[in-house]
């Protein structure tokens, strides 16, 4: 049986992950669950699954929920999060909090030689430099949950890194797939939470909206994989079939197929090395019209654009990349900021950034403070 935490069990990648441990009762145990601030669905999962500790960033959250379980132990804040990652019953962490919130539990469950099953890419993003090292040095698994790396690692099993030509994320386009530049002025919040073929939380929904997510993608798979940056690909396909690809150095293309559904991805990463037999929906092969394939418009989704300057600049760049877009998307979910507006504020924190060397957590995370300093004063100066 493995033992679980749940980082972010209040999230759609939480959820679903409870969803398959109710699929398999007799595989998994709930040690420890943690979220941001959502009382009200956090008090329904203690009630469910009993876990010996919980955790939630909100310290106010915290108290409410104490209150409600007065029996259970309940903390608050990064340190109580982190204990939540860390606890010596935990076999594996699902990191499902969106952000960089969920660096610094990550990080050290990793260091306590905690399997980590990564659903938060923004973590390699900031510190992959810092993370991977950890992983090789303590011999554990970190396993991607989001579909595309995923897809990736199962193309993988078995190969060696001399004999990939390259790496191929595929994109659904978004939902602005067909709009051009001047109708994206003109968008809503409404119509960039309207996903085509996934359901997600609206951060990586937007994030998908602008491309993005397959910026962060190629410098998450750049880390994960050890590929260079110019041999990791993006390609356009609508019908979010196929969910990545390898090329190997033989002409060789080996794709991962499989219906959108994130359960799929993350089981994948709870069973590994196993594979379990699954009652998850199958994909129907004869149903399937037709698969295409495009390359991205890198001016009318300049974020693509954006985040290969900033794996191929390196040093803190990349969470200087991070930090802008989120605190970006942010204002934009507030109807702050326009959405054309989000790759115009990440373009201007990295030419005014001030890199410096990866080498520790504080470097990272005193890089991510200025990047939002700045991307919110350049939203109050020239949107407000």
């Amino acid at each position: 049986m493995k033992k679980l935490a749940i980082l972010g069990s209040t999230g759609s990648i939480g959820k679903s992950a409870l969803d398959l441990v109710d699929l398999y009762p007799e595989r998994f145990q709930i040690v420890t669950l943690a979220a941001q601030k959502s009382v009200e669905l956090l008090h329904q999962q203690c009630l469910k699954y009993r876990p010996e500790l919980v955790a939630l960033y909100d310290r106010k959250a915290a108290q409410d929920l104490q209150r409600r379980l007065p029996e259970m132990k309940v903390l608050s804040g990064v340190e109580g999060v982190i204990e939540a990652a860390t606890h010596p019953h935990v076999d594996v962490v699902l990191a499902g909090i969106a952000g960089a919130a969920g660096l610094i539990p990550t990080y050290e469950a990793l260091l306590k030689k905690k399997d980590v099953a990564l659903a938060n890419k923004e973590i390699l993003v900031m510190a992959g430099e810092l993370i991977m090292p950890i992983v090789k040095s303590t011999q554990v698994n970190l396993l991607p949950v989001d579909s595309e790396h995923c897809a990736l690692h199962q193309c993988l099993r078995g190969s060696e890194k001399r004999e990939i030509h390259r790496l191929v994320l595929t994109a659904s386009g978004g939902p602005f797939l067909h709009k051009n530049k001047q109708q994206l002025e003109q968008v809503t919040v409404e119509e960039a939470l309207n996903h085509p073929t996934w359901s997600m939380g609206p951060k990586i929904t937007v994030d998908s909206a602008t491309l993005m997510n397959k910026g962060l993608e190629v410098i998450e798979a750049h880390h994960l994989f050890g590929v260079e940056p110019h041999r990791i690909s993006i390609v356009i396909h609508p019908q979010s079939i196929i969910h990545s690809m390898v090329e190997f150095i033989d002409g060789t293309i080996l794709a991962q197929m499989s219906i959108t559904d994130m359960r799929a991805a993350i089981l994948y990463a709870l069973a590994y090395p196993d594979r379990w037999n699954s009652n998850l929906p199958r994909l129907d092969l004869l149903s399937l019209a037709a698969l295409e394939f495009h390359a991205p418009d890198t001016d009318k989704f300049p974020c693509i654009r954006l985040a290969y300057q900033a794996l191929d600049d390196g040093q803190t760049y990349p969470t200087a990349l991070n930090a802008s877009n989120e605190v970006a998307v942010r204002c934009f979910l507030d109807q702050s900021l326009p959405f054309s507006s989000i790759p115009e504020v990440i373009d201007e924190v990295l030419n005014r950034h001030v890199p410096r060397a990866v080498e520790d957590l504080e470097t990272v995370l005193e890089a991510d403070r200025e990047a939002r300093q700045m991307a919110q004063e350049t939203i109050d100066s020239v949107y407000s």
